[in-house]
Formats: structure tokens, C-alpha cells, sequence
């Protein structure tokens, strides 16, 4: 967690409903401001009204794209002096690419870091990888 007295911690949950719900509960646990995103189909939905801070999403994307929207969602989260994104699980959760961009801005990405993602991403590399690593596998189709 970035320790920064003048620039007090600040995580965005890069998702919505009760995943976020429960990413703010643990923030909260850990002393951090929360921030929610929400497309505006979403806009009263109860995640929302459960962060410190709330901001909608580029409506020109669409319910699912505006979650999706990596570029957009990062450059908000910095505007917003937002230090930790964590991305929940589906959407953005397993996109290297959105890792990648959190850093390229110096914010922190909760997860898995870029490459990690890239190698677990593809069951093909993820295997050739454990067994590289002599992790035991099971038999399998190449």
C-alpha cells in the first residue's frame, strides 16, 4: 500500500454490485477511501452509494463496455488522485493489459502483476509453465 501522509490512500473497485460491496468493506477494515464506478444503467445501483467518492463511466460505451473500458476507467482513477485499483473478479481481473496501464500511471493494481497474468492467462502457457517450474500436472490434450 502506498504510504504517503500527504496523499492519504485511495482504492478504486473496478466493478460493480456486491463485488465492489465487498471490496469497500475491506478497505474500510484497512483505513482507505473508497471509489465506485458505475455505467449509467447502474447509476442506482446500491454499490454506488456504499463508496466515498462515486463516478460514472463513458455512457457512449455501453453497460458492459464502459467496465471494460481500460484506458478511460485508469485515467479517471488518476484525475480522481486514486492510488490502488482493485479490479474484483471478471471484467478487468484478468487483463494484463489493465495492470499494465495502473502501473504506466503509478497507481497500484491488487492482483496479479502483468506478466503473471499474460502466463496464467493461456492454459497452453500456463501448463508448459508449471511443468518448466516442476509443478506437477495432470494429463491433458497439447
Amino acid at each position: 500500500m502506498p504510504e504517503n501522509p500527504s496523499r492519504p490512500a485511495k482504492l478504486l473497485a473496478a466493478n460493480r454490485g456486491e463485488i465492489a460491496i465487498r471490496i469497500f468493506r475491506a478497505a474500510n477494515e484497512l483505513g482507505l477511501r473508497t471509489v465506485s464506478i458505475y455505467a449509467e444503467e447502474d447509476r442506482f445501483s446500491i454499490h454506488r452509494f456504499k463508496a466515498d467518492e462515486a463516478y460514472g463511466l463513458n455512457q457512449d460505451k455501453g453497460p458492459v463496455g464502459a467496465y471494460l473500458d481500460v484506458e478511460g476507467i485508469v485515467a479517471m482513477a488518476k484525475s480522481k488522485g486514486v492510488t490502488l485499483i482493485h479490479p474484483g473478479y471478471g471484467f478487468l481481473s484478468e487483463n494484463a493489459a489493465f495492470a499494465r496501464a495502473c502501473a504506466r500511471e503509478g497507481i497500484t493494481f491488487v492482483g496479479p502483476s502483468p506478466e503473471l497474468l499474460e502466463n496464467m492467462g493461456d492454459k497452453t502457457a500456463a501448463r508448459t509453465l508449471a511443468r518448466k517450474c516442476n509443478v506437477p500436472t495432470l494429463p491433458g490434450t497439447e
